[in-house]
């Protein structure tokens, strides 16, 4: 039996964040906030810390720098009794980091510093270590060198060659992104990135067809999270379905897409079937997004699924 319910590989990061910020004050100026938080975040990262909020066991695959940032990831983990005996360590280059002004209306400017995340590798050798547990999720392709240049698509093939369930999400998509899927989406079970960025990567508009660019490609399923429009769901085997948000006053919306991962995951391990999986990733998804970084407003299971019995869902249009 896997010695974990989900492993969670990929970029993870430091976040510096502060709210609201409606503008950088000129010169050497200083403006007030009500708020400043750090914590763990990244594509990996806030689903990982979700997932293990509502209960699974989890630990991550992950490389952060030997300094002062990594420490505070590594015992934040520990703090959330989260395994972190995958996690690597490295002098080369520090402890990926972003700053988040957070404006008053929860969008999320990020200026990004790049470091370890680019040297995390997982050998082949390791890959049995890793892939002891029932799902992947690998998060953060586009941001990590040293696995996207081939080793991230051999990883997912030796996991869903070992029965594990993949769910695939990236970051940050730019013109050499849809090279990289080609031989990654094979091996992914669940595609699961923005409707922004699936749009962008494949130069259509129409949710239905955007799915079929992505399932040609090798997805077995497809989950683009859509913000207030919730989620647009295809399976391929079934028709195309829509989960609404949930209604919140948004106070961060960062972390708000891998919050979905993470949720969703932790649904999938508890036996959900797929539409009360995604209904528990909007529910977590929904919850971040009232407080400040990427695991801020999701206390636990209980607390979580009686949000979902009280919200009031938001109306969407027709896609």
């Amino acid at each position: 039996m896997p010695k974990f319910d989900a492993v969670f590989a990929g970029l993870t990061i430091l976040d510096v964040a502060g709210r609201p910020v409606s503008a950088v004050p000129e010169g050497g100026n200083v403006a007030f906030i009500d708020e400043i938080r750090m914590n763990p975040a990244g594509t990996a990262s806030g689903a990982l810390m979700n997932a293990a909020k509502l209960g699974i066991s989890c630990t991550t695959s992950a490389c952060v720098g030997d300094d002062e940032k990594g420490d505070f990831i590594v015992n934040y983990y520990d703090r959330m009794r989260i395994d972190t005996s995958l996690i690597q360590r490295t002098s080369e280059k520090p402890t990926s980091a972003t700053i988040l002004p957070i404006r008053p209306n929860g969008e999320r400017p990020a200026l990004h510093c790049r470091g370890a995340s680019d040297a995390w590798f997982v050998s082949d050798e390791g890959f049995d270590t890793v892939c002891d547990a029932r799902f992947l999720h690998h998060g953060g392709t586009g941001l990590l060198d040293a696995m996207d240049g081939g080793q991230s698509a051999r990883l997912l093939a030796h996991a869903r060659q070992n029965g594990l369930t993949v769910t695939f999400d990236l970051i940050a998509p730019d013109e050499n992104t849809v090279s990289l899927l080609k031989d990654l989406l094979p091996h992914v079970d669940y595609f699961m990135p923005s409707f922004e960025e699936a749009v962008f990567l494949s130069g259509l508009s129409k949710p239905a067809d955007v799915a079929s660019f992505f399932q040609e490609m090798g997805a077995g399923a497809c989950i683009f999270k859509w913000g207030a429009k919730g989620s647009y769901i295809s399976t391929g085997d079934r028709d195309d379905f829509r989960i609404p948000a949930f209604a919140v006053d948004v106070s961060d919306t960062t972390g708000c897409g891998d919050s979905y991962c993470g949720g969703f995951i932790a649904g999938l391990a508890m036996g959900y079937d797929l539409e009360a999986a995604c209904r528990l990733g909007t529910a977590t998804s929904a919850l971040v997004a009232t407080g400040l970084g990427s695991d801020a407003g999701v206390g636990d299971l209980e607390s979580t699924l009686a949000f979902m019995r009280s919200a009031t869902e938001l109306d969407h249009d027709p896609v």
